[in-house]
């Protein structure tokens, strides 16, 4: 059975310690409660800290709480208090967190929280390091510890990460304007499987990548230099059938035995029976919009006076980082909203609002969610906001009413909810009428839709979910590394060539000959390049064949005197060794004004952007550009021209940063297979980097040697990561004896 390790900033356990005893408890709800059954599929071991200031310990207790951990297989990452005040309660909580849900006017930049924050993910890190014995998989959780997944991968580059974000991930526009946005994003981008609650947060994520690294980006796939990293949504679940079952039971007790919070609610309902209860739970967090959600039924009460000695509501306001400015100065403030709403509406037996400010345990919880007749969860942003689920879930009789912000991300899949935006006052007092006067049988009609998704997708299927792709981005990973040219791939090929006495060398130029600059007039052969081409070129036995979308006019400027045979706009023109340009097929160029306007339009838009003229081609070229806006110019400009080329017999050929239309039916396999037909050849390699390269692959004999430059998917036999890799086994193909 293969090890697993989850890895999250708290361990899912409390610890409680006498002084001769120490008590470890599984926690209840959230990430413990989804990874639980799946932990029983693996011999798994979480690592996490235990939340303890281990400087207060005696020695015998510290030993007593590894070994109490250790039963429960967790693993603890001790943090100091200085650790705790600068990592978690600094970067994690005044940094990321108010960054990430758009709250940037919170967000401090301190250099010496950054610091402990490294520190803290290379110590998680450092404990990973010591329990990977067997381990080949890996679930790291959450914003507090973005760098860790490169910091594993670059230890062990063959264990496969999975990490998952609870939270929001930012536009670009607002994730940049943090000093450090790079290095999150490369440390992220050490996992093989990035997952998010939703698209939004999915499509944020990879307009950063594109935006800040360049990397291409193919659906829900980044192609870095080095690996192919697969980004997807899993919007996490609840355990349904707890909230459900809890509810239940708790309308089978009796009286006796009822909660102290259902008894008050029954009691105030038999006084006052036609009274509506409106139920607001939620940490007291900005990111929640309390405040805003106070003020919009205040307006209610305004707007819709005849509802105002009908409803009450319960608003519990869970304390949440008490030492933070900005929350002690929230508290205030709803202190105040409440005691003003209260004292404006109140009358002698009755007040509009019930407020508490504390937790309450989960029995309390289970009533006041399965009695209250309305749910009014507003935040202003919010990753998922599970609250919202747990009230549904707790319906048992398919009543009640779900107000929900279309800024949670649990909205994307609560649609049959009253969708409102937290903001807008009006839109919510609204939603609250219309909720008040909601017939029982649409209640019931909504809830049993959502009561029916809510089960099929719970929180294990989340992270049954995850897992399974975890594990099929594995198996493609293994596809991948099979194709990888390692070292004994490499000696295979060398004595192959060693053997035969007529080879012949299919070369592609940019990507793989050398690297890709912004100017392609810039990227002028070397000297190292032309030593090494001309050393390959003067074994007899050997002939060199550089076949690029290069236009003829600069292989002749760079190669003109050079014993190569050149294939140029991919396979429009060749030339053999001492011979004059010859057009493999003849062909028309009369197409090419109707087209260039519509490129001129898009060099207009784009800016950056360039168009370069060939012989029988027109390219636009973004390389230059605004990463995202290239990318989607591009995209726009082939869907225009797909019915355009089609009528004037062109195609659209889609390299890297590049869009060439050319004439159809001509490309780089047709034209290596005329040169093959000329003057056949015992050995063949073939080498190139981006699609138009494919054609090369596939129309070669099947014995042929091809090599794709790059992550991206390939019909070739092997891959290599960059054009130093090809230089370097050029350079040993030199070496082979004539």
């Amino acid at each position: 059975m293969s090890r697993f390790l989850i890895i999250s900033n708290r361990l899912p356990v409390q610890i409680n310690i006498s002084e001769d005893n120490v008590e470890v408890t599984p926690s209840v709800g959230g990430l413990a409660t989804g990874m639980s059954s799946v932990t029983k599929l693996f011999k798994s071991r979480w690592i996490g800290s235990s939340g303890l200031d281990k400087s207060l310990l005696s020695a015998q207790q510290i030993k007593k709480v590894n070994l109490a951990l250790k039963k429960h297989a967790c693993m603890d990452v001790n943090l100091t208090r200085e650790e705790v005040e600068l990592y978690y309660e600094g970067f994690s909580n005044k940094t990321i967190w108010p960054l990430f849900h758009y709250f940037s006017q919170f967000v401090e930049y301190e250099e010496e929280q950054w610091q402990a924050y490294k520190r803290v993910n290379q110590k998680f890190a450092d404990v990973i390091a010591e329990n990977m014995e067997g381990v080949d998989k890996i679930w790291v959780h959450d914003y507090h510890l973005l760098l860790l997944p490169k910091l594993i991968k670059e230890k062990f580059p063959n264990v496969t990460i999975g990490f998952f974000l609870h939270i929001p991930f930012p536009s670009y526009e607002l994730f940049r304007i943090l000093p450090w946005r790079t290095e999150i994003i490369e440390g992220m981008l050490g996992a093989d499987l990035l997952g998010f609650h939703t698209f939004d947060y999915e499509r944020h994520f990879m307009s950063s990548v594109r935006r800040l690294l360049g990397y291409d980006i193919n659906i829900d796939e980044i192609n870095t230099p080095k690996r192919i990293v697969k980004v997807d949504n899993f919007p996490m679940g609840i355990d349904y059938n707890k909230f459900n079952d809890a509810a239940l039971e708790s309308q089978r007790r009796s009286v006796r035995d009822r909660s102290e919070v259902r008894k008050e609610l029954e009691r105030y309902y038999l006084l006052y029976p036609e009274t509506k209860f409106i139920l607001s739970i939620d940490r007291l967090d900005y990111s929640k919009g309390l405040i805003n959600r106070l003020e919009a039924f205040e307006y209610f009460l305004q707007e819709y006076s005849q509802y105002r000695d009908k409803v009450t509501l319960v608003l519990l306001a869970v304390p949440s980082r008490i030492g933070v400015d900005q929350y002690q100065q929230m508290k205030s403030e709803v202190d105040e909203v409440v005691g003003r709403i209260n004292g404006e509406y109140s009358t002698i037996n009755r007040s509009p609002i019930w407020y508490f400010y504390r937790s309450m345990p989960f029995e309390n919880l289970v009533d006041l969610y399965n009695y209250c007749e309305i749910a009014l969860i507003t935040p202003i942003r919010d990753g998922m906001n599970l609250v919202a689920k747990e009230y549904i879930a707790s319906k048992t009789d398919g009543r009640g009413v779900l107000i929900l912000s279309e800024m949670a991300g649990a909205a994307k899949e609560m649609s049959e909810a009253l969708i409102v935006n937290p903001n807008d006052k009006a839109q919510i007092a609204d939603a609250i009428k219309q909720a008040i006067e909601m017939p029982l049988e649409e209640q019931i009609e909504r809830n049993t839709v959502l009561q029916n998704r809510l089960k099929r997708y719970n929180v294990e299927k989340w992270a049954t979910d995850f897992l399974n792709t975890l594990d099929n981005v594995r198996q493609d990973e293994q596809k991948y590394l099979a194709k990888r040219l390692t070292a004994s791939s490499k000696n295979k090929i060398l004595k192959e060539f060693e053997g035969s006495n007529n080879r012949i060398f299919f070369l592609d130029y940019d990507g793989t000959l050398t690297g890709f600059v912004d100017n392609p007039q810039h990227a002028r052969p070397d000297k190292e390049l032309y030593e090494l081409l001309d050393k390959l070129a003067e074994n007899p036995k050997n002939r060199v064949v550089l076949i690029s979308g290069r236009d003829k006019g600069t292989f002749d400027e760079w190669f003109g005197n050079k014993p190569y045979t050149l294939i140029v706009e991919h396979g429009v023109w060749y030339r053999h060794i001492g011979s004059s340009w010859k057009m493999i097929e003849p062909l028309d160029d009369s197409w090419k004004d109707s087209i260039r306007s519509a490129l001129e339009f898009y060099v207009d838009r784009t800016p950056g952007s360039f168009i370069e003229e060939k012989n029988y081609s027109l390219v636009w070229h973004y390389r230059k550009s605004d990463p995202e806006l290239g990318h989607n110019r591009a995209i726009e400009l082939k869907d225009e021209m797909t019915s355009l080329v089609a009528n004037l017999n062109l195609e659209i050929l889609e390299g890297n940063k590049v869009i060439e239309i050319k004439n159809q039916g001509i490309n780089k396999g047709q034209a290596a297979l005329k040169v093959l037909h000329a003057q056949p050849a015992d050995k063949i390699l073939a080498i190139g980097d981006d699609w138009t390269d494919e054609f090369l692959f596939s129309y070669l004999p099947e014995e042929a040697v091809t090599i794709k430059v790059g992550m991206a998917k390939t019909v070739a036999d092997y891959k290599v990561e960059n054009y130093e890799e090809v230089r370097s086994l050029l350079q040993k193909l030199t070496d082979v004896e004539v």
